[in-house]
């Protein structure tokens, strides 16, 4: 393993963590409903997410969807499911009234918040794909246990500045005021998207 390898892990991952998708999705919303702190929490367990499907794709998950796609199928269906339900509840819920959180309260537990996180990166197995593609042509055999170290450090800084970054830019007072007043609106177009993304992630 090189410093170069290194580097190429590091910013292929970068750009993958922060183009668009329901994890970055999930932290725009969090943040401006429910404040930074609960989406630092969300980031975290988005982050963990993310290091389920790298220490999997490093045991070989990519090359075992590719021998059973039965399984990845499952995977997909499953997390496909799950992202279409949380659309359906920002839809259900968009014209409910929305109070800005006070005195650093946030209706949604840290643990709550993590867990949301989690199964928000694991409904998508497309990551193993793409860190099996991304480790057989940069992590050679035999690689040692501090460079998979390494990496897996690198991967969850990726996902935490990305997300925590959205998180707090949707969690200032203007976004926050401006989804106060286009509540509705905002919702059934998060929820749209994200559903979007759960049929696109079932069916490709």
């Amino acid at each position: 393993m090189t410093l170069g390898a290194l580097a190429t892990v590091w910013f292929v991952h970068l750009l993958a963590a922060a183009s668009p998708g329901p994890a970055i999705l999930m932290a725009a919303r969090t943040g401006v409903t429910q404040g930074f702190v609960t989406g630092m929490w969300l980031s975290v367990g988005i982050g963990v997410g993310a290091l389920f499907w790298a220490v999997a794709a490093l045991f070989g998950m990519a090359t075992l969807f590719h021998l059973a796609p039965s399984l990845l199928w499952g995977f997909k269906i499953a997390g496909g499911l799950f992202l279409c339900w949380i659309a359906l509840q920002m839809w259900r819920h968009a014209t409910d009234p929305f109070e800005m959180p006070a005195g650093g309260v946030t209706p949604r537990s840290p643990w709550s918040a993590f867990r949301l996180g989690v199964l928000t990166q694991l409904s998508n197995p497309k990551p193993a794909v793409f860190f099996g593609a991304v480790f057989v042509n940069t992590i050679p055999a035999g690689t040692s246990l501090p460079w998979i170290g390494l990496i897996l450090l690198l991967v969850m800084v990726n996902e935490l500045a990305c997300t925590l970054a959205v998180a707090r830019a949707f969690s200032l007072d203007g976004p926050r005021r401006a989804y106060q007043r286009f509540k509705t609106t905002i919702d059934r177009s998060f929820g749209g998207i994200l559903a979007l993304l759960g049929i696109k992630i079932a069916a490709t």
